[in-house]
């Protein structure tokens, strides 16, 4: 091999060093020939290594795996001990393609049928959880121990995902459990999911990622690569929307991934529309166009499920001081008042909501007593009128009772 002949070639070096009893003829410099008398050089560890082609290396690779069986153990051992033999800085693609599907993969996905395989891998494993977490452990330690690899190791897995429709299902099944334990042990970063991958791939992976960790922590590595706001691309352009998105992830069994997902959509919107609304001010727009704006864009934020209405209102919490700068008259907060009405009366959800965003704005000095007895007395419109009135009841009779108590206070006083 390679590893003989530079030995051979010391060796022989060695023995060319010419005595001082027998003097070397002087040639001419164009004629002098290069000699390794008295050199030195340093041969850098991965030059020593074994120069194989991508074939003899994989056939090295699936010798020794053949060898340690389905003892992942032993194959963590070999792996470790032949990283300091073979080049796996310069094969890193083949190394990882064996570990994964047993062979290497030819474009698009598929084993080549003229080659070695092995089936200690990734896709002949058994389709569990726990197998996978252990097949996980194999690629951590392997990383860790030459950490050249991790480069290698992203790049195969952006390749993997390219290639998920080339896998069959019980294999696609297996490399998102897989993915979903290295993200969770940090081994692989988040902005893998940049890239496409279908939504069932997608329920796989979060379901091993959240079992090794929680919703929280993976909320936190989603955010941290700004991840977090493109998972409505697992689906077509024509069912991106956060009711679908909710509907599927909650039946799949990711009821508490499909609610964070959903409340970050709604912060987000929620966000985007208090932004809106202070370029609104600052350009002086009319008090009916932003309510208008108000009730268009509080459909997109809260229309989906029975907690939306209590998400609507502690983001209209924020609104608040906004609105109150354009209720100053009672005419204005009457017209709000209206809008209100209509707006829970079209939108099923906030039907119960109504009594709840009134208190909401009359604590914070959005709506005073005035325009919401003069509203309750006679100023209503007829959609859900019963409704909201019954709602409304207590609410009016406590401010009545405190205008009176008001007044006699006044009385008292003069």
């Amino acid at each position: 091999g390679t590893g003989i002949l530079v030995q051979m070639v010391v060796t022989c070096s060695a023995t060319m060093k010419p005595s001082a009893q027998t003097p070397v003829p002087k040639k001419k410099k164009k004629q002098q020939k290069p000699t390794l008398s008295g050199q030195h050089f340093k041969t850098r560890k991965r030059d020593e290594k074994e120069r194989l082609d991508p074939t003899q290396f994989q056939d090295c690779i699936i010798q020794g795996l053949t060898e340690t069986g389905t003892d992942l153990e032993a194959v963590v051992k070999f792996l470790d001990a032949s990283g300091a033999k073979l080049d796996y800085h310069r094969y890193a693609e083949t190394l990882f393609d064996i570990l994964a599907a047993g062979g290497m993969l030819a474009p698009g996905g598929t084993l080549a049928d003229d080659m070695m395989h092995t089936d200690v891998c990734v896709f002949a494993a058994q389709e569990d959880l726990e197998t996978m977490q252990a097949f996980a452990q194999v690629f951590n330690k392997l990383i860790r121990r030459y950490k050249y690899l991790e480069k290698g190791f992203e790049d195969e897995v952006k390749k993997l995902l390219l290639f998920l429709k080339g896998f069959s299902e019980s294999e696609r099944h297996k490399l998102a459990m897989l993915m979903g334990v290295l993200l969770a042990n940090g081994t692989l970063n988040a902005s893998i999911l940049n890239k496409r991958v279908s939504a069932a791939f997608a329920v796989k992976l979060f379901k091993s990622w959240i079992n090794e960790k929680d919703i929280n922590a993976v909320a936190a590595s989603l955010r941290k690569v700004s991840t977090d706001n493109r998972l409505m691309e697992l689906f077509p352009a024509n069912k991106q929307s956060i009711e679908h998105f909710t509907k599927y992830f909650t039946e799949a069994g990711l009821k508490e991934f499909s609610e964070y997902v959903w409340n970050q959509q709604t912060i987000g919107a929620g966000k985007e529309l208090q932004k809106e609304l202070q370029e609104q001010m600052s350009h002086g727009d009319l008090f009916k166009d932003i309510i208008l704006y108000v009730k268009e864009e509080m459909k997109k934020i809260t229309s989906q499920k029975e907690p939306v209405a209590e998400q609507a209102i502690k983001h209209l919490k924020q609104y608040s001081p906004l609105l109150a700068a354009f209720t100053t008259q009672g005419p204005s907060e009457l017209t709000l008042l209206l809008k209100i009405q209509e707006y829970c009366y079209d939108n099923i959800h906030f039907m119960k909501a109504f009594q709840k965003i009134v208190v909401l704005f009359y604590k914070a000095e959005v709506l005073s007593e005035e325009p919401i007895l003069k509203w309750y007395k006679d100023a209503h419109v007829a959609k859900g009128k019963s409704v909201f009135l019954e709602q409304m009841k207590k609410f009016v009779e406590w401010l009545k009772n405190a205008e009176e108590e008001s007044e006699s206070e006044a009385k008292e006083g003069d």
